[in-house]
């Protein structure tokens, strides 16, 4: 059982307790995803089960309280912006009387406008064969603005839309989207509720999410969406499979997103990741070889690696005490197919690589759950190995050979270019905190 929580949730003053009320009566945690990461499973959904997503491609999820705006490309994330353009807030911000008063519209469509310009500079103008949008609002005006605008214009209809999923494809051109949108502030709720298509539920909140759409599809010259019923449940279905199932064609999305996750914020945080990729590969072999003596779970594999990437994301900040800054930025930043637990774990396991040592008691410690406290500390053992055999990385990586007795474990050192002298002698220093974890003795030795 998976549960996330979106804009409500992120924006309530309330949301710890609410969450913790959920926590004590059905045993369910509940997962505050970011506007982002509601993008990104929204989108790893639609292009899972959606056909004709493998090109360029912009989808547009516009909910209660924000709207998600994510490019896509080769079925892969291009771009993505979460604006607060979500219906429910617009009609509660803005739209305080029925039908909506000129003022009231005008200062909403002003807001619209101002959202829509920082999403251009964030997307630019993308150039795409397909639009797809999803939720409720997306849905009624597909299937209300088509017929009735053609019928008001006293023109054909659009031809007859293709069928997909056993059933018609929900069509809307942004004209119909805008007289439609612009129809609906001159009636009252009873009035729309009238209408088919809208019906009660969202007569109330449809007004703000119809001028999002009209105002979006005009901004950036589309010329209309297709209507997908796909959305953040699908995305959160395809995940839970990909983390499961390494056949899944979800789970090599997956696998591509988080690295290329990690590899932005190296980039973003001065961190070269071609200069990281000798740290991830000494990270993935002790990983392996030494999985009789950590007993890991298997998803901390892909977790050390990524840690071992971003160890000197805190440099940017400051060379005095940036593992601290390193913790903080791992912690707080959007980093693609890692859930906030996920990032505290990576975080606290970057954390401790200076003179301190995990503590359940610190403040990194007290974001990752208490039940991954002892992995974490075996993970951070495994990391310092990791920055030990990295000493200089000016010249050819060093080679370790390991080998596991009852009593001891055995590296074996093979000198690149530069020898591996400052390496046996920084991997020694890690010997009694390895005993102290692992109960056994490290014994470092030069081929």
């Amino acid at each position: 059982m998976r549960v996330v929580a979106t804009s409500a949730t992120r924006d309530a003053r309330n949301s710890e307790a609410f969450r913790a009320w959920v926590k004590s009566t059905t045993g369910w945690t509940v997962e505050v995803i970011s506007g982002l990461e509601e993008g990104r499973l929204i989108h790893l959904g639609i292009v899972t089960h959606e056909p004709g997503t493998r090109g360029r491609c912009l989808m547009i999820d516009l909910g209660g309280g924000s709207c998600e705006i994510t490019h896509s490309e080769n079925a892969r994330i291009k771009e993505m912006i979460s604006l607060p353009l979500g219906a429910v807030r617009l009609q509660q911000e803005f739209l305080h009387t029925d039908p909506p008063e000129k003022a009231d519209v005008a200062r909403l469509r002003k807001f619209i406008d101002m959202q829509l310009r920082r999403a251009s500079r964030k997307l630019g103008m993308p150039k795409v064969g397909l639009v797809i949008a999803t939720s409720g609002t997306a849905a009624a005006l597909a299937s209300v603005g088509a017929e009735d605008f053609a019928h008001a214009k006293k023109i054909s209809p659009a031809r007859k839309p293709p069928i997909a999923h056993g059933g018609p494809v929900l069509m809307a051109e942004t004209k119909a989207v805008r007289w439609l949108a612009d129809r609906l502030l001159k009636m009252t709720n009873v009035q729309r509720a009238s209408i088919p298509g809208i019906g009660p539920k969202r007569s109330e909140i449809i007004c703000g999410g119809a001028q999002v759409f009209a105002a979006l599809l005009e901004h950036f010259d589309l010329r209309g969406y297709r209507y997908s019923p796909l959305g953040l449940r699908d995305g959160v279905l395809a995940q839970m499979l990909a983390d499961i199932d390494i056949r899944a064609s979800a789970h090599r999305t997956l696998e591509a997103e988080r690295w290329e996750g990690v590899e932005q914020i190296c980039k973003r945080f001065g961190v070269n990741p071609r200069q990281t990729e000798a740290e991830r590969k000494h990270a993935l072999q002790l990983f392996d070889q030494l999985q009789k003596i950590h007993q890991l779970p298997p998803e901390y594999r892909l977790w050390l690696q990524a840690a071992a990437m971003m160890q000197d994301v805190g440099k940017y900040l400051n060379h005095q005490g940036h593992h601290r800054h390193t913790q903080y930025i791992i912690a707080n930043s959007e980093v693609f197919g890692f859930n906030p637990s996920q990032r505290a774990i990576v975080a606290a396991i970057a954390r401790y690589l200076g003179r301190s040592r995990p503590d359940p008691m610190d403040r990194p410690m007290r974001y990752v759950p208490a039940a991954e406290h002892a992995n974490v500390q075996r993970a951070v053992v495994l990391l310092r190995l990791v920055q030990a055999l990295n000493q200089d990385r000016a010249t050819a990586p060093v080679h370790v050979r390991t080998k596991i007795f009852p009593k001891r474990v055995v590296l074996k050192l093979v000198p690149g270019r530069g020898g591996a002298e400052l390496e046996a002698w920084s991997l020694k220093k890690e010997a009694d905190y390895f005993r102290e974890v692992f109960r056994r003795e490290l014994l470092v030795e030069l081929a």
